[in-house]
This record gives C-alpha cells, sequence and structure tokens, in this order.
C-alpha cells in the first residue's frame, strides 16, 4: 500500500509538472497570440493613420486648389475688365485725336449754311460722326462767324490772308511753298480742274511758275504760270503741251482768278480738250492735243510734290519762282468747267467761295485757303493732308499778306 500510494503521489507530481508545463505552453502560445494581435492591430492603426493623412492631404490641396482657381477666375475677370477700359480709353483717345486733327484742319465756311450744306465738307461730316454734340456746337459757330463776317456786327469789314512769294530774279529771296501733293497720287491724267487767285508783283516777262511740278518730257508737266509778256505757260502731260502765245491781260498788283481743266486721257485724240478762263474770260478754249499718259502703267514714277510760288522740278527741285501773291488754291480730280459756267461761279462769289461746299466737293482733292495768317504750314483742306511748308531756296520765307475779303479791294 506504501508502494502503491508512494507511486501515485509520483504521478500526481508528474502529471502536476505537466500540467504547469503545458499551463506554461498555452500561456505563452497565448502570450504571442495576443502580441501578434497587438502588432496587426498597430499596424492596422499605422495604415489608418496613413490613409487618413493621404485623405486630408487630397482634401487640402483640393482646397487649396479651389482657392487659387477661384483667385485666378477672380484675377482673370478683373484683368479682363482691366483690359476692356484700357482698350476703351485707347479707342477714346484715337478719337480725340481724330477729333484734334479735324478741328486743326478744317476752316470755317465764309458762308452761312445749313446742316446738310455744312456737312458736305468731309471733316464735318466725320466730326458729327464723332461728336454730334461738338460738331452742333462748331456748326453754330461757323454760322455766327460767317454772319459777322458779312457784316452783320460791327463795320462790316474782314479780312483773310494770303501768302506773297519772292520770285526768283537776282537778288530774290527765291521763297515757296512747299506740298506733298503728287498728280500722279489722284490721277489727274484723267481730268482735273484747278483753280486759284493769284496778284502778280512783279512784271511779267520771263518764264516763271505760279504752282506745279515737274519740266519737260518725258515727265507728265503739271505747272501753271507765265512763260514772258503777254503770254500764259500751261504745262500738262508730255511733249508740246507748254500752251504759249495767249493773251496776258493781267496787271501788276491786281488779284486774278484762274480756272483750268482738262477732260482727260481717256478721251480720243482731238477731245482731250484743256482750257483755261482768267477771271470770267476764256483763254484758251479749242486746245484739243493735250496728251498726258497713264501713270498708272508707266515704267518711271514721280513722287515730287506740287511748289506754290515756283515750280518743283524732278531731280533739280525749285526753279521758275515768280513774284506773286497767291491764295485760295483748289484741285478736283475731274474736269468741271467746259463752258466758263464754273470760273463764273468762284469769280462772282470773290472771297466767299468755298470749295468744300458745293456740288463737285466730292472730287475736290486738294484745297489750301491760306488763312492761317502765321506760322510756316498752309493746311491742305481737302482732308487728304498734302500740307504745305513755307520754305525757301534762298533766304527768308514766304510773307503772310492780310487783306480785306474780297480780291477787288
Amino acid at each position: 500500500m506504501d508502494y502503491i500510494k508512494r507511486r501515485q503521489k509520483q504521478w500526481e507530481k508528474k502529471w502536476q509538472r505537466e500540467a504547469e508545463l503545458e499551463a506554461k505552453k498555452e500561456a505563452e502560445r497565448v502570450a504571442l497570440m495576443e502580441a501578434e494581435a497587438r502588432k496587426q492591430e498597430e499596424a492596422a492603426t499605422r495604415k489608418r493613420l496613413l490613409q487618413e493623412q493621404k485623405e486630408a492631404e487630397r482634401l487640402r490641396l483640393k482646397h487649396t486648389q479651389a482657392r487659387e482657381k477661384l483667385a485666378e477666375d477672380k484675377w482673370n475677370e478683373q484683368l479682363d475688365i482691366l483690359l476692356g477700359q484700357l482698350a476703351r480709353q485707347k479707342q477714346e483717345n484715337k478719337k480725340l485725336e481724330e477729333i484734334k486733327i479735324i478741328i486743326q484742319n478744317r476752316e470755317p465756311s465764309l458762308q452761312v449754311l445749313d446742316w446738310d450744306k455744312w456737312l458736305a465738307n468731309p471733316l464735318n461730316q466725320r466730326l458729327a460722326d464723332l461728336d454730334f454734340e461738338r460738331a452742333m456746337a462748331m456748326f453754330k459757330s461757323d454760322n455766327l462767324m460767317a454772319k459777322r463776317r458779312h457784316g452783320t456786327r460791327g463795320t462790316g469789314k474782314t479780312f483773310n490772308n494770303a501768302l506773297s512769294f519772292a520770285g526768283d530774279r537776282s537778288g530774290a529771296a527765291k521763297t515757296f511753298v512747299s506740298t506733298s501733293f503728287n498728280p500722279d497720287t489722284y490721277s489727274l491724267w484723267n481730268g482735273f480742274t484747278v483753280s486759284f487767285w493769284v496778284r502778280p508783283d512783279e512784271e511779267m516777262n520771263q518764264k516763271s511758275v505760279i504752282l506745279g511740278t515737274r519740266a519737260s518730257s518725258p515727265v507728265a508737266r503739271f505747272h501753271f504760270g507765265l512763260s514772258g509778256a503777254g503770254a500764259n505757260n500751261i504745262g500738262v502731260g508730255i511733249g508740246g503741251n507748254d500752251v504759249t502765245g495767249i493773251n496776258n491781260p493781267m496787271e501788276v498788283g491786281r488779284w486774278y482768278n484762274w480756272v483750268i481743266s482738262y477732260t482727260g486721257t481717256q478721251f480720243p485724240n482731238g477731245e482731250r480738250k484743256l482750257r483755261m478762263w482768267i477771271n470770267t474770260d476764256a483763254r484758251m478754249a479749242n486746245n484739243n492735243n493735250t496728251s498726258w499718259g497713264n501713270q498708272d502703267e508707266a515704267t518711271e514714277s514721280y513722287t515730287h510734290g506740287i511748289y506754290f510760288g515756283g515750280r518743283n522740278t524732278e531731280g533739280s527741285g525749285y526753279t521758275n519762282g515768280f513774284a506773286c501773291a497767291l491764295d485760295e488754291v483748289a484741285i478736283y480730280n475731274t474736269c468741271i468747267d467746259s463752258d466758263g459756267t464754273f470760273a463764273s461761279e468762284i469769280y462772282n462769289a470773290n472771297a466767299g467761295y468755298d470749295h468744300r461746299n458745293n456740288n463737285h466737293s466730292d472730287s475736290l482733292v486738294g484745297y489750301w485757303r491760306f488763312d492761317e495768317g502765321r506760322g510756316t504750314t498752309v493746311k491742305d483742306l481737302s482732308g487728304n493732308s498734302n500740307h504745305g511748308t513755307l520754305t525757301t531756296d534762298g533766304t527768308g520765307l514766304p510773307t503772310w499778306i492780310r487783306k480785306p475779303t474780297g480780291y477787288g479791294q
């Protein structure tokens, strides 16, 4: 029995040790499982935190981009507004500059006109298009000034201006006005009309030019003057068109109106008529042989503008100056007069005639009134801006003169 009890105790101790060992192993397994679980939980937590950080960063970037996009849209909108304002300001400045140029170049009419006739002047029409209220104010001002000129107030004696030239005789100052007006630019070979008032201030016994450009053949001449005592000198076109031998009744110191017209090269031989009137007296009514080639088709081009008080000779400049006074030079690119009607209209209106306000103003390509009275510029009022510059080939400059309105005074 003792042996059995002893063995029983031994077995119990063994079983206890095995149970303890098994419990220890189980505890270790549980600890390992718990450690693995904690590790997995930590990994999951880190992953979740990382995802949350990424999402937060994504939302932050999205918010930043949205804010930047909003700021960019606002900037673009403001930029568009600014650019629009600048464009409108630029357009307004351009408009104001054009209005300024029109006001500088336009010349008030010497006659009282209604609104439609006042708008017949292209500069006035353009001013009305740009600024109607300003145009209306100038229309009223022009008519008020015209009434005053015609004696509705004061003494009734008004003045306008002209230019006096020294000519190119020995010792003369050789003064003239240089312009950029080129006859070729306006195809004057297809017909033209020229009108001007001139006062001879020297004996007409030598070749001289009142206004013009170019010399002899083959250059297409365009000049008007004298070839000696008692003879007019009209150079138009090429070869043999210096028309001379025409009685010239002009006296030194008196004003005369010249009108010259040419039918045009498009007419057949015998119908290319060149006509001239001094005042209302026809001086050349039957010259049918003028020839002026189409310079659009010519192999040479001529770029020199006309001179007043002399001729601009191609290549050599000022020649054949004439001591005279000159006023109201008008050039049309169509033949207006065939029977002297236009010449009579101008002569009878005297200084009151405004070439911008007639039935032919659409063909007016050059118009110099010489009413500035000072400075060194003579404005071209036709709208083509071929302004003249007071110039000299010697000493001094052309002289501004002031005279009572009316060339008979």
